[in-house]
């Protein structure tokens, strides 16, 4: 299942060395193998410093700063040691591009200084015939060649920088989603601990003293002790009406009176808020609300948070995601897709505690729901829930 679901991308960020070493053996390849035989004045020469240029790529974002190094130490060697210029130079622009992606600032603006020197020197070394003629387009080609790869190295630097902060988002999300829930179970405590001392403590203070005054008055006056005890059979039916209240309220989820809980009409703020994180996402409603428990509506909700957030986590900051709510004769079907991952990670590594795709699944089932999900034909990933209107509640 992993290995349908990964794409290259998925599989270059697991294994950046990998990626990067494969890259060093191609470039090597192509740029020191196959054109050996064509530099003849030094062939063993131009063959050990062009391998020297195209080693250092392998380590080109695990250590950028010491690569580069590398790689213009064995570029002034070759100035002094080869008469020709190799094609295994362009090992010097793909870590200009790497300085600038992958390290730090300074670092990236003394490659792109390095560069634009060595391109100078490469024009002096092997096209001095003439300064107009030679030297200053040469020099001019392969100055342009640096900068080039410098900017796209920039691009890829902002373009990590913003994966970065939506993950970080997403994960602040999370976290905050998390605290809420955390608070909302503190409150719902304290507000069963107060229920409870109004119900039962008042409740058997009242029995404990009317029996207390049943016993001495029985001695005494029998029609007192029978008053005593039909108080406090009242005292206890009123007890256990106001128990079974308390207790219903707890099953239904109770109204917005006792533990506010969101629904489906908080499902458009929910898309709003996503939106505003970056997300491009759509919400799409048909048919007309039918009245629903607030246990399914409270399912629903959840279900297309969840999977917006794994959406926003998992999909990346140029995906695109629908939300569409179908209120149907007998239930309100509701579906998240999109063009990315999205939630197929949560499939994927789910942990079985409640999470993910798992606890989606039991969220609709609980309400006799159904809820299915998987990739989408085409590319991305879609879940797809149906609550019935006459859920148990």
């Amino acid at each position: 299942m992993d290995g349908a679901l990964d794409n290259p991308a998925d599989r270059l960020r697991r294994h950046p060395f990998a990626f990067d070493a494969a890259l060093a053996a191609a470039v090597w390849f192509c740029t020191v193998l196959l054109p050996s035989t064509a530099y003849w004045e030094n062939p063993a020469g131009a063959f050990l410093i062009g391998t020297l240029l195209t080693v250092p790529l392998a380590w080109r974002r695990r250590a950028p700063v010491p690569a580069a190094a590398a790689v213009v130490a064995v570029g002034l060697l070759e100035l002094l040691v080869v008469p020709e210029f190799l094609a295994a130079n362009v090992a010097a622009l793909i870590m200009v591009y790497a300085l600038a992606a992958y390290s730090t600032r300074w670092a990236a603006q003394a490659g792109l200084a390095v560069g634009l020197v060595g391109a100078g020197l490469a024009a002096l070394r092997y096209w001095g015939y003439g300064i107009a003629d030679s030297i200053v387009p040469v020099a001019g080609a392969i100055g342009v060649s640096v900068v080039a790869a410098w900017a796209l190295g920039n691009l890829r630097r902002a373009r990590l920088q913003q994966l970065a902060a939506l993950e970080e988002r997403a994960q602040l999300l999370e976290l905050e989603r998390d605290q809420e829930m955390r608070l909302a179970a503190t409150t719902e405590r304290a507000r069963i601990a107060r229920e409870l001392h109004d119900v039962v403590a008042h409740s058997l203070s009242v029995v404990i003293a009317q029996a207390d005054g049943g016993r001495y008055a029985g001695k005494a006056d029998p029609a007192a002790a029978t008053e005593a005890l039909e108080a406090i059979a009242a005292t206890g039916r009123q007890a256990l009406t106001d128990m079974r209240s308390l207790l219903g309220v707890l099953r239904e989820g109770g109204g917005e009176e006792y533990a506010p809980q969101p629904d489906v009409a908080a499902i458009p703020a929910l898309v709003e808020d996503v939106r505003a994180s970056g997300l491009d996402v759509d919400l799409i409603v048909e048919g007309e609300p039918q009245p629903l428990a607030a246990g399914p509506q409270l399912a629903a909700y959840r279900i297309v948070q969840e999977s917006l957030t794994n959406v926003l986590k998992h999909a990346g900051p140029a995906s695109r995601a629908w939300v569409r709510l179908q209120w149907r004769p007998d239930a309100l079907e509701l579906s998240v897709l999109d063009d990315g991952r999205g939630a197929s990670s949560a499939m994927v590594s789910s942990d079985g505690g409640g999470q993910g795709l798992r606890g989606m699944r039991e969220r609709a089932e609980l309400h006799r729901g159904r809820l299915e999900a998987g990739p989408r034909h085409g590319g991305g990933f879609g879940v797809h829930a149906a609550l019935p209107y006459g859920s148990r509640r």
